[in-house]
C-alpha cells in the first residue's frame, strides 16, 4: 500500500471510531489532580496480560478497559484487571469511550500502526508496545499523526531503566573511553511457540512465526538491543547487513529461528546482534567495547571490566583503610545499583509524562528509528543484500 493510500485510510477509520479532530485542542487535566489515569490495554495475551499485572501495582494507574479478539485472552485480562474493568472485542469501540485517557497497544506487530493512529485520532495517549509499526510508511504515518499534546511512548522498556540510563551517562562521561563495538545477544532454547487450545487459533495465538504479522525475531527481541545501541551513540546506522534461517524447528514457521544482524553507524562504530532459539548460553547480553573499558548488561545488571592489566587486588578505593573494589568472579566490578523493573518504571514514566505533560524518555523518535532499523534488517536477510540507509527516513 502506498504511504498517501496508508493515511486515507487511517483517517477514515479513525473518523469512524472518533468525532475527535488530530488537531484538538487536548487540555491536560491531570495538572494538579490526584484522580488515577485510566487505561485500556488492548491486546491481553502474554505481554499485555502481564502488564496489567504490572499496572496493578503502579499509583496513579487504574485499567478501566480490556480489548482482545480471542475470549479466552479478553477473559484473562478482565481477571488480573478487576470486574470493574470494561471488556470489548473491537478496539474501536474501546477508543470511543469518553472516559478511557489512554491505551496500551499489545497486538500483532502488523496491526500497530492502525490501532495507534486510530487511538491518536480519538485524542488517547498512546505506549505502543515494541516494535512501534511494521514497514517504512507504517513508521513514519504514526510519526506524522502524533504531533500535538499527546503522549505516545514506545514500550522499549530498557529506555526506562535507571541502572540503563546510568549506564548511558557513564559511557558518555568516558566510562570506557572511545567507543569500539557492540556485541549484542538474546538467545533462547525452545520452539518460541505458545500452545494452541484450538486448531484454528493458530495463526492468531503464533503470529509470531507468520510474516504477515510479525517481523520474527528480529523485531520481537534485538529491536530492544537495537534500540540501545542508537541511544547510546545518537545515530542510526548508515547500513544493515542480516542473514538467518528456519535452520532448526522446521515445523511450518515462516519467520527465522536464528538471526544475526551487522549494523554499520557513520562513527565507525559496528554493532552485531545475535538471536537463537537453539540455544540459551548467557541469555540477554549486551557488551559495549571501548579504548579504556567494556561494560556488560543483562536484564537488571551491569559490570564494569577496565581495560589492561586489571586485578581485583591491585584497585584500591580507598589507600587508608585497603578496601578494594569488588569484582564478581567472571564478571568484573558490578554496578550497585537500586532500580525498579523495567517494565514497571516503563509505565510509570508513561503516567508521569501524561500528568507532566512532558516528552518520554522512550518516545516517538526514538521507537521510529528503531522500528525503522528492524525493517532494514528483516529485508537484509530476505533480500540477502546490504540496506543502506535512506535519508527519507530520518526522524
Amino acid at each position: 500500500m502506498k504511504r498517501r493510500d496508508f493515511v486515507i485510510k487511517s483517517s477514515l477509520a479513525a473518523a469512524a471510531v472518533s468525532s475527535a479532530s488530530p488537531g484538538f485542542a487536548y487540555i491536560n487535566k491531570y495538572v494538579g489532580s490526584s484522580a488515577p489515569i485510566r487505561i485500556g490495554v488492548i491486546g491481553t495475551g502474554d505481554r499485555g496480560g502481564g502488564l496489567i499485572s504490572v499496572m496493578k501495582d503502579i499509583e496513579g494507574i487504574e485499567v478501566a478497559a480490556c480489548c482482545d479478539v480471542i475470549p479466552f485472552r479478553l477473559a484473562n485480562g478482565i481477571k488480573r484487571a478487576g470486574d470493574s474493568a470494561k471488556a470489548y472485542t473491537d478496539y474501536r469501540k474501546l477508543l470511543e469511550d469518553k472516559s478511557i485517557d489512554a491505551v496500551l497497544v499489545a497486538t500483532p506487530f502488523s496491526t500497530h500502526a492502525q490501532i495507534e493512529l486510530d487511538a491518536l485520532a480519538a485524542g488517547k495517549h498512546v505506549y505502543g508496545e515494541k516494535t512501534m509499526a511494521k514497514g517504512y510508511d507504517a513508521v513514519l504515518d504514526v510519526v506524522d499523526a502524533a504531533q500535538g499534546n499527546l503522549v505516545f511512548q514506545t514500550g522499549h522498556q530498557y529506555h526506562s531503566s535507571r541502572l540503563y540510563t546510568h549506564v548511558v551517562d557513564l559511557i558518555k562521561d568516558g566510562k570506557i573511553g572511545e567507543i569500539t563495538a557492540f556485541e549484542c545477544q538474546w538467545n533462547r532454547s525452545g520452539n518460541w511457540r505458545r500452545p494452541v487450545p484450538e486448531p484454528e487459533l493458530e495463526r492468531m495465538i503464533n503470529w509470531r512465526m507468520y510474516r504477515e504479522y510479525s517481523g520474527g525475531l528480529t523485531a520481537e527481541l534485538c529491536s530492544h538491543q537495537i534500540d540501545f545501541t542508537n541511544w547510546v551513540l545518537g545515530e542510526t546506522p548508515s547500513q544493515v547487513f542480516g542473514t538467518g534461517g528456519i535452520d532448526y524447528w522446521k515445523d511450518g514457521r515462516e519467520t527465522f529461528d536464528n538471526v544475526h544482524h551487522l549494523f554499520s553507524y557513520p562513527s565507525g562504530v559496528e554493532a552485531t546482534f545475535t538471536c537463537l532459539t537453539t540455544n540459551a548460553k548467557d541469555d540477554y547480553q549486551i557488551k559495549v567495547m571501548g579504548d579504556k573499558g567494556t561494560i556488560i548488561l543483562d536484564y537488571v545488571n551491569g559490570w564494569f571490566y577496565p581495560e589492561g592489566n586489571y586485578t581485583k587486588k591491585r584497585a584500591e578505593v580507598d589507600g587508608v583503610a585497603g578496601a578494594t573494589i569488588p569484582w564478581e568472579a567472571g564478571k568484573g566490578i558490578p554496578f550497585e545499583f537500586t532500580h525498579a523493573d523495567p517494565s514497571k518504571q516503563a509505565l510509570m514514566d508513561f503516567r508521569d509524562a501524561i500528568k507532566n505533560n512532558s516528552k518520554p524518555i522512550s518516545d516517538l523518535k526514538t521507537g521510529a528509528n528503531t522500528a525503522i532499523c528492524v525493517q532494514m534488517a528483516i529485508d537484509s536477510m530476505l533480500k540477502n543484500e546490504v540496506v543502506k540507509w535512506n535519508p527519507e527516513h530520518s526522524i
